[in-house]
């Protein structure tokens, strides 16, 4: 299997490479943060959905929700996933929306896909226009300054006669706006193992110069990233979990 073959069908392999994700932890978690902080609308729109498992806990919740992403193919997945919702190809660092909404999240890290501090500035921009007076922005973030290279996550898992082992880490030069999330599939059939290795473009950034960001815009909460605990930031950490609240 050739690099490109794996990339062109990655959307088959993305919720083979979340399995361990826990998503109706991370879509309740937000919920509750919707319900203390937020008004009582159920509109909902994810960011970089990818093929929908946050939006289909939502959905279940009660919201009517929505999500977007740039892979068509993953949002072919969506779609099936969640026949209720309506799904569209836009670039989160500039969308828009039909109506102002209630809610918008944007779960693993994905705020890191503007690729470059205008690109989230454009982003955050875009939030605060399509949110009603008293909504909600949820993500979560890490700090550029607390990362470590060496760091990586693994997991094994299988599907049908294949035998995968996923990896993703950070990579952040020390210096600048840009890091990079970096990935590696090893696909094992019959003894035969292939390995694809990608790295996507993400923008860098500490938690003060995105507070400065937020700031115009929001009052900013921020929490420890733990979805079980709605515990406040200790300072020190340097992953969070954001809520934003449209004034």
């Amino acid at each position: 299997m050739s690099a490109n073959a794996l990339y062109t069908d990655l959307s088959g392999y993305y919720d083979l490479m979340c399995v361990d994700i826990d998503y109706q932890a991370q879509s309740n978690c937000v919920r509750r943060l919707h319900q203390i902080f937020g008004n009582d609308g159920k509109t909902h729109l994810d960011l970089g959905c990818g093929t929908g498992p946050h939006v289909r806990h939502f959905i279940n919740y009660g919201y009517q929700s929505s999500g977007l992403d740039l892979n068509k193919p993953m949002l072919d997945i969506a779609q099936a996933r969640c026949p209720e919702a309506s799904f569209s190809v836009q670039n989160m660092s500039n969308f828009e929306v039909s109506e102002p909404l209630d809610l918008i999240t944007c779960f693993l890290y994905s705020i890191h896909y503007n690729d470059g501090i205008e690109n989230l500035k454009a982003c955050i921009t875009s939030v605060h226009k399509a949110l009603k007076p008293g909504g909600v922005f949820c993500f979560n973030v890490v700090d550029k300054d607390k990362i470590s290279n060496d760091l990586f996550v693994r997991h094994t898992t299988n599907q049908a006669q294949d035998d995968f082992t996923f990896r993703s880490g950070w990579y952040y030069s020390g210096e600048g706006d840009k890091q990079a999330l970096k990935l590696s599939i090893e696909k094992t059939t019959a003894g035969e193992t292939q390995i694809w290795n990608d790295e996507h473009p993400m923008v860098a950034f500490n938690f003060k110069a995105l507070f400065e960001i937020l700031k115009p815009y929001f009052e900013v909460h921020t929490f420890e990233h733990d979805y079980d605990k709605l515990l406040p930031w200790d300072l020190i950490s340097g992953n969070a979990l954001i809520t934003c609240v449209k004034a």
